[in-house]
């Protein structure tokens, strides 16, 4: 995998997205291909050139947001709230933004998951086990039980629920901008590491 062709890529895309009107539309590009720079920087060996891409894809998750897109594109927060973590970099603003929004309550899996993401970055896990009972059948379950372990601090039923999150994602097909790398587990862990040893 050549991971520094991935990255010049998504980063080229980056640059060509700039020049174009920056509407709601475009600033989620901007985001997906920011994501794609640092994920491909991440794994081709360069954690800090990588941190500063995927904290500028939160930014811009956040931008598309306030442009006036969808009050249910839940994906936004998401996309944020991981990016951040992957990055390490603090989670907290996208996580309030989450929950402001009304994640906990939303109707749909998708937004409730971003109601559970953003609890655990919270460190309020008895609020986020509470809620993972709740994603709904068209929910993914190994991810639904590593968020439910994260939020019982259940550590050895939360490694075979992310390796199964894992393995998952290696037998997909189709990744976001073509970027084959597992970053909900890589998000999780950041979360599991952040609780120490259960």
């Amino acid at each position: 995998m050549d991971w520094r062709e991935r990255y010049e890529r998504a980063a080229a895309r980056y640059a060509a997205g700039e020049t174009r009107e920056l509407d709601e539309r475009q600033l989620v590009q901007l985001a997906n291909s920011a994501w794609a720079a640092g994920l491909s920087l991440l794994m081709d060996g360069e954690p800090g050139e990588a941190a500063k891409w995927l904290r500028r894809s939160a930014e811009r998750y956040r931008e598309s947001w306030d442009a006036g897109g969808a009050p249910d594109a839940w994906g936004r927060p998401i996309g944020a709230m991981k990016a951040l973590l992957v990055a390490g970099a603090d989670a907290s603003g996208a996580a309030r933004w989450a929950l402001d929004a009304g994640a906990v309550k939303a109707e749909s899996p998708i937004g409730r998951y971003a109601g559970v993401l953003a609890l655990l970055v919270l460190g309020r896990d008895e609020e986020a086990a509470a809620l993972t009972d709740i994603l709904g059948d068209g929910f993914p379950s190994d991810v639904a039980e590593a968020l439910s372990a994260l939020a019982h601090r259940d550590t050895a039923r939360y490694r075979t629920a992310v390796d199964s999150v894992r393995r998952s994602f290696e037998e997909r097909e189709a990744f976001l901008e073509d970027v084959p790398v597992p970053d909900t587990a890589l998000a999780l862990d950041v979360l599991a590491a952040s609780r120490g040893p259960g």
